[in-house]
């Protein structure tokens, strides 16, 4: 894992011990420390030999911990960890929102409040936490229990169909990729979901029926598009922020309405 640093003040807590310890970096509110909101965020391009780190999101997370919300970074196993394969990376996200649920008094946090928040390969390890059962490598907690459900997601144009990214990345795991493609497993219930995308994004049409599909089963899933952009457009010092400053005052609002912030 190459190293990363945040610009902000942060809390380090262990989550998981694999090969390796797994991380989340925790930006507290000045808030009294009760019944608070928390969002998890997973980064992107993760699936890389040389993948983004967790630090991807800091500022996302400073800002609405300014705003009342624990705000947390996670660390989970990726490109650079030997031999890794994204199944890995999904059983990570259920045990970071397991940990949080379950050390949520201490972190002040309300457990009917918990957001989880994905890019790219971070929204597809996110949404395939949701919605495959089977991928989970804690001995403490079966497959049908579902502590690692959020009460509501936010997804930056993440890539759903599985056979798709087993094809390009993966090709061990084409055997099983059908099972790990979100897009034909559509659920009828999934938490509610604001997904962000540019429509110069290669993701857009692929995002576009999934959410639409999600939508016809009884989903609650809002797309909210931003013309001519290209994938990570949102990102931190891009666009000299232009589009990070408007896709941040898109989650604000949304995060009003749920009456989080």
């Amino acid at each position: 894992m190459k190293e990363f640093y945040f610009d902000f003040p942060v809390t380090e807590k262990v989550y998981k011990t694999v090969h390796r310890d797994l991380k989340l970096y925790i930006f507290e509110p000045d808030k009294d420390k009760h019944d608070r909101p928390a969002i998890l965020f997973f980064n992107g391009g993760s699936f890389l030999k040389n993948p983004k780190t967790p630090d991807q999101f800091q500022h996302q997370a400073a800002y609405l911990a300014s705003k009342g919300m624990v705000s947390i970074c996670v660390d989970y196993r990726n490109g650079s960890d030997e031999r890794f394969l994204p199944t890995q990376a999904i059983a990570d996200v259920k045990s970071a929102v397991r940990w949080v649920r379950k050390n949520a008094t201490e972190l002040g946090i309300d457990q009917s409040k918990i957001v989880i928040c994905g890019s790219s390969a971070g929204g597809y390890i996110t949404v395939s936490s949701i919605m495959f059962d089977e991928l989970n490598d804690d001995p403490d907690y079966s497959n049908q229990n579902k502590d690692h459900i959020p009460s509501y997601a936010i997804i930056f144009a993440a890539g759903m169909d599985g056979v798709d990214i087993m094809r390009r990345r993966y090709p061990e795991l084409l055997g099983r990729a059908e099972e790990l493609s979100p897009i034909l497993h559509v659920p009828k219930k999934f938490p509610q979901t604001l997904w962000i995308c540019g429509t110069g994004d290669d993701l857009y049409d692929q995002n576009s029926d999934f959410i639409q599909r999600m939508n016809n089963a009884g989903n609650k899933i809002r797309l909210k598009t931003y013309e001519g952009m290209e994938h990570g457009f949102f990102n931190y010092g891009k666009h000299n922020n232009k589009y990070y400053q408007l896709t941040l005052e898109e989650m604000d609002r949304y995060l009003q309405e749920l009456q989080l912030i």
